[in-house]
């Protein structure tokens, strides 16, 4: 053997360059070249647009604002809400307590005693002026009232003289049916 077959294990008789095992070919290193940084836009861009825009700005801040009067709702000068106002809508005054009518209880004679006898506490009824003797028009003195006693006849009492029953009405209505019960003959209707 050679000194020159020894020396260059991998090289061919064709050519003076060495063969390199493959896979060790390597590209020659280039140079980066200079570019300008690359840049998102939005964030910082929109924030400079929407203060060039005032009326934007102003718009979107009356919308947080009223948003934000809504939520919290009035409330009294204690710092407790007031039970009496609805979340969110102003009141312009305190609203007055609206105030129930007063019933009272009213004694009346009803022409009809079988008709009185079918009523038990609790009823509702519609009093009905049937006029001087049965010759006049009929009008409804009270209407829906609630029956709440039925007193039991008086022993020498005539059926002609009618029957006792007695009604929660308001008080205006009572002077209507007492009035009425010296003047007319009183009927009733079950509702």
């Amino acid at each position: 053997m050679s000194r020159s077959a020894v020396a260059a294990p991998y090289s061919s008789p064709a050519s003076s360059l060495p063969l390199f095992p493959p896979g060790n070919e390597a590209p020659p290193t280039c140079e980066v070249p200079h570019f300008a940084p690359v840049r998102v836009r939005g964030g910082r861009g929109r924030l400079h647009r929407l203060v060039r825009h005032r009326r934007r700005l102003l718009a979107a801040g009356l919308v947080v604002t009223a948003a934000a009067l809504v939520a919290a709702g009035p409330n009294s000068e204690a710092g407790e809400p007031d039970a009496r106002r609805a979340r969110g809508h102003p009141v312009a005054g305190p609203v007055p307590e609206r105030q129930s009518p007063r019933f009272v209880a009213a004694p009346v004679r009803i022409a009809d005693a079988a008709t009185v006898r079918l009523l038990r506490p609790g009823d509702r009824i519609d009093v009905v002026s049937t006029g001087d003797g049965g010759t006049g028009g009929a009008s409804v003195l009270a209407r829906g009232v609630r029956v709440t006693e039925v007193p039991e006849p008086v022993a020498g009492a005539a059926a002609a003289d009618g029957a006792l029953v007695v009604v929660s009405v308001p008080r205006e209505a009572a002077h209507r049916l007492v009035g009425a019960g010296t003047t007319a003959r009183l009927a009733v209707a079950l509702c």
